[in-house]
Order: structure tokens, then sequence, then C-alpha cells
């Protein structure tokens, strides 16, 4: 019996002692997803990468507003959320407890407001989403003018970018249809564009 006991002191304890202590995990240890909607832009690029259809955002246009949530009950925990996220604003962490009473615990959710149009003035996308765009293709801009048109070219909905996008070439159109019947009429084009 001594030996026994003098063999267990030896080798020390060979359980741990979760779940009245933490439980030890490794380093890459891929747990629970959090989510801080401070830094998320709303911009769905982990609803398209969750594979398990886990994350999911729902766009009420008549309240404005753009709801992320986020089932752990259907959560795999591969990572590819964190991965696909510009902002950082979704990370796995190490907790991997997940007992809840009620299965409605499981889900999480972040409401954002949309951002309106700056033609038409009908929501399109999330504000958050519209500044984060508008301030990384600024920092592209060559000059004070071209920064303020690219964020209006930013805050402005498909339809109406599809809009201006049209009367544009429609207009090139017609100056190409001047130009070719100009230069028909036997006189160069750019001759008659000197000329008072």
């Amino acid at each position: 019996m001594l030996k026994l006991l003098k063999e267990i002191f030896r080798t020390g304890e060979a359980t741990v002692k979760y779940p009245f202590a933490p439980m030890p995990v490794c380093k890459d240890f891929r747990g629970k997803p959090e989510h801080k909607a401070e830094d998320c832009i709303a911009c769905a690029a982990c609803t398209v990468a969750c594979p398990a259809n886990a994350i999911q955002m729902e766009t009420d246009t008549a309240a404005g507003t753009r709801t992320w949530s986020i089932n752990y009950g259907r959560c795999v925990f591969c990572g590819r959320c964190e991965e696909s996220c510009p902002t950082g604003a979704i990370r796995l962490s190490d907790d991997f407890e997940l007992a809840v009473g009620s299965k409605a615990d499981l889900t999480r959710k972040a409401v954002f407001t949309l951002a309106d149009c700056a033609c038409c003035g009908k929501p399109f996308a999330p504000a958050k989403e519209v500044d984060y765009v508008a301030r990384l293709l600024s920092q592209s801009a060559r000059g004070a003018e071209e920064a303020d048109r690219l964020r209006l070219t930013a805050s402005t909905c498909p339809a109406c970018k599809r809009a201006q996008d049209v009367q544009q070439i429609a207009g090139m159109g017609i100056a190409r249809q001047m130009e070719a019947g100009l230069s028909k009429a036997g006189k160069p084009a750019k001759e008659l564009e000197t000329t008072p």
C-alpha cells in the first residue's frame, strides 16, 4: 500500500480538474466565434463564407436595418468567417462550453442601420459599410475633388449608378454620332470646333 501511494505522489495527477477548473486549450484552438458589432461593417462576407449557414443576414428596407445573426447550434467552428472578415470583427475564441437551457439562447444578433442613397434617398447598404468603402476609396484619390467624387460614388445605390452609366454612355454615343456626321460633311470635326 505504501508503495502504491509513493508511486501516486511521484506520478502526479492523471486527470484534469475540469469542470471545476478551466480546461487548458492549445494556441490555435477553434472555439465559439465572438462577434464585435462595433467593428463589424455588415458586409456579409462571413455570411457567404459560412458553409453551415450558421451566420445569416436579413435586410429590412422598410425599417432601414440589416440584422446579423449567428446560430451556434449550426456552427461547425471551421474559422472561415474569421478568415473572410475584412475588419476582424469576428474571431474564434477559446470558449467551447455552449450548453444552454433553451435553443433560442444559441442565437446572437446585431442590428445595423442602412445608409440612404445620395441620389434617390432609398436605403441600400449598411452605413458602416458605405463609410468603410468611402474611406478606402478616398485613400487612393489624387486630390480633394476626386475624393469627394469617390465618396459620392460609394454613397450611391446600384440602381442610380446604372442610371448614371446609361446617361453617360448615351451622351457618349450622341457625341460620336455628331463627330461622325460632321466628318461626313467634308470638314474635320476639329476644324469646326475651333471656328467661331
